[in-house]
C-alpha cells in the first residue's frame, strides 16, 4: 500500500511564495508607477499662490486652538465675518509645514496626491473590474486633475469625492453597510473643504437614480434592490445630519451654494472659475472623453448605465463652465469610460503574476521618487520666483511703513511672511467680496476708474505689485509715486508725501 504527503518543506516554500505574490503583485507595481508620476507631476508645483494664507490659519488654529470666523489678515474688510470652511486641511498643512518645514509640506503633497491618484485606480479597478483599464482610468484622473493639484485644501475634498464613489460602489455591488460610512466622510468632508456639497449632490443623484427601471436602446437603468436603497436613503439623511458637525452650523453647509450665486465678481475675475478653453489640451481631452462614453453605447459596444449618465452630464456642465472643475470631471468620468472600456483589454489574473519583474518595478519607483524629490534649495527657488520674498527684505530693511496696496497674487505670501503688513486683498476672495474691497479692486487693477481713487479712498502708503501689472505704468507717470525696489517678478512704490520714500 502506498501514499503520497506534501513534503514540509515545499509546504513552506509555496506559503512564501503566496505572500511575496501579495506583496509584490502587479496592482501594486502599477500603484508605484502611480507614485512616481504624483511626485514628478508636483515636484515644481510648491508655491501655489493661496497656499500661504491657508498655511497661516492653520497656524492660527494649532497655536491659538480656536477657528477665525472673521478675517484677520487685511486693513480693508474691517474684521468682516468669513466662514472657516477648509479649517481642518489647512491645520493639516500646518502640521505637516509645523514637523518638515517646507519639506515636510512637500512630502504632504507628494503623499496626498499619491494616495489620490491611487484611490482613484482604486475605483476604476473596482467599478470595471479589470485593473489595466483601471490604470487607464487613474491616468484620466491625473490627466485632468493637473489643472488644480496644488497645495490646498481641494486636494483632500476631491480625494474624499472618490473615496465617496468607492462606498457607495462597495454598499451597491457588496454589502448596503457601506453606505453607513457616508456619514463619518461628510463629517470630515464639511470640516475640510467646499466640495463636501458635490459629495452631497452625487450620493442624490445615487438615490434619485435608484428608482428608475427602463432600457432605451443602450441606455439602462436597474431599480436597486428596495433594502439596498433603503440603507442609500438613510446614509444620505445622516450625511446630512453631519454635515452640521461643523463650527458655525447651517452658514458653513449653504457656503458652496453662497459662492455659486452670490460671488459673480469672484466667479468673473479668478481665472480657474473662467470657462474651459478647448485651446488646452484638458479641454479637447474632455471633448474626447464625453463623446467616447455617449459614442460607445450607439455603436452598441457598452451599455450606458442611467446613474452614469446623470453623474457624466453634471460633471461636464461644471467642467464646462469652470475650468477647475475639470479636476471633478475626471473623478467622475474615468470609472464609467473604464468600465465601458473593461472588455477591451485582458484582465489581470493573479494567479499569473509575475514576482520579481514586480518587484524591480516597485523597487526602481520607489527609487525614482525618492530621487526627484524636490531639495529646500529648489523648494526655496520656487518661492522666490513667484513671490515678493526680496521686496519683504527689502521693505523691513528700509522700514515702509503704513498702508499697503498689493497685488491680489502677493495677498497669501504677505500674510504669512510678513504678517506685520496687513494686505489690502488676498485669494479669499468671498470675504472681499462681501465687503465690496474686490469690486473697488477690480475697478483699479483693470483701469476702470481713475487710479487716485482708489488711492485716495483706502489711504494708500505705498503699492506691492507685480513688475507687469497694467497699473505699474500708471504710477510712474504720476508725480507723486516713485518706485523704491524693482525685481524681476515684483516692484515697489511708495507715495512721495508719505514719508516713506526710501533709495532704491
Amino acid at each position: 500500500m502506498s501514499s503520497t504527503s506534501t513534503l514540509p518543506g515545499s509546504e513552506v516554500a509555496t506559503g512564501h511564495n503566496r505572500i511575496l505574490k501579495k506583496i509584490f503583485s502587479f496592482n501594486l507595481a502599477l500603484a508605484s508607477l502611480l507614485v512616481v508620476l504624483s511626485v514628478l507631476t508636483v515636484r515644481a508645483r510648491f508655491d501655489d499662490l493661496d497656499m500661504w494664507w491657508h498655511l497661516k490659519t492653520g497656524e492660527i488654529v494649532w497655536t491659538t486652538h480656536t477657528i477665525p470666523v472673521t478675517d484677520l489678515f487685511s486693513y480693508t474688510t474691517n474684521h468682516h465675518a468669513s466662514i472657516p470652511q477648509e479649517w481642518l486641511a489647512q491645520t493639516a498643512m500646518y502640521g505637516a509645514y509645523r514637523l518638515g518645514g517646507l519639506s515636510g509640506l512637500m512630502l504632504w503633497h507628494c503623499i496626498l496626491t499619491s494616495i489620490l491618484l491611487v484611490a482613484g485606480f482604486l475605483l476604476c479597478s473596482l467599478y470595471s473590474g479589470n485593473s489595466k483599464v483601471g490604470f487607464a482610468g487613474a491616468m484620466a484622473i491625473w490627466l485632468f486633475a493637473t489643472i488644480g493639484i496644488a497645495i490646498r485644501p481641494q486636494m483632500i475634498g476631491y480625494l474624499l469625492l472618490i473615496v465617496e464613489l468607492i462606498l457607495i460602489h462597495l454598499g451597491r455591488t457588496r454589502n448596503p453597510r457601506w453606505f453607513f460610512c457616508l456619514p463619518p466622510l461628510f463629517a470630515l468632508w464639511v470640516n475640510c473643504h467646499g466640495s463636501f456639497f458635490l459629495g452631497l449632490l452625487v450620493a442624490g443623484a445615487f438615490v434619485f437614480a435608484s428608482f428608475f427601471n427602463f432600457q432605451a436602446g443602450s441606455l439602462v437603468a436597474r431599480s436597486w434592490d428596495p433594502r439596498c436603497r433603503r440603507m442609500l436613503v438613510w446614509a444620505f439623511v445622516l450625511s446630512v445630519a453631519a454635515l452640521f458637525l461643523n463650527p458655525v452650523g447651517i452658514s458653513q453647509i449653504l457656503y458652496p451654494v453662497n459662492t455659486l450665486l452670490h460671488q459673480p465678481l469672484g466667479l468673473s475675475s479668478v481665472d480657474e472659475w473662467k470657462a474651459t478653453p478647448f485651446s488646452d489640451a484638458r479641454g479637447v481631452a474632455l471633448l474626447a472623453v464625453i463623446f467616447s462614453i455617449l459614442l460607445l453605447p450607439i455603436l452598441r459596444r457598452a451599455d450606458l448605465y442611467w446613474d452614469e449618465l446623470v453623474l457624466l452630464l453634471a460633471g461636464a456642465w461644471l467642467a464646462l463652465n469652470h475650468e477647475r472643475m475639470l479636476f471633478v470631471f475626471g473623478i467622475l468620468a474615468a470609472p464609467i469610460l473604464s468600465r465601458q472600456l473593461s472588455t477591451y483589454w485582458e484582465g489581470y489574473r493573479a494567479d499569473q503574476d509575475r514576482i520579481w519583474p514586480n518587484a524591480v518595478v516597485i523597487g526602481i519607483a520607489l527609487l525614482v521618487s525618492v530621487w526627484v524629490f524636490p531639495s529646500p534649495q529648489f523648494l526655496a527657488g520656487q518661492v522666490e520666483k513667484q513671490s515678493p520674498v526680496k521686496a519683504v527684505e527689502f521693505m523691513r530693511a528700509h522700514h515702509i511703513s503704513g498702508r499697503m496696496l498689493n497685488d491680489y497674487g502677493f495677498g497669501g505670501y504677505l500674510i504669512w511672511a510678513a504678517p506685520e503688513y496687513p494686505v489690502f486683498v488676498d485669494g479669499r476672495a468671498d470675504v472681499f467680496e462681501w465687503s465690496g474691497v474686490f469690486a473697488d479692486y477690480a475697478n483699479w487693477v483693470t483701469l476702470q476708474t481713475d487710479p487716485n481713487e482708489l488711492l485716495d479712498k483706502y489711504k494708500i502708503d505705498f503699492c506691492l505689485l507685480t513688475r507687469d501689472a497694467p497699473n505699474v505704468n500708471v504710477l510712474r507717470l504720476m508725480h507723486d509715486w516713485k518706485v523704491v525696489y524693482s525685481d524681476r517678478n515684483s516692484i515697489l512704490f511708495v507715495r512721495a508725501r508719505s514719508g516713506n520714500a526710501a533709495g532704491s
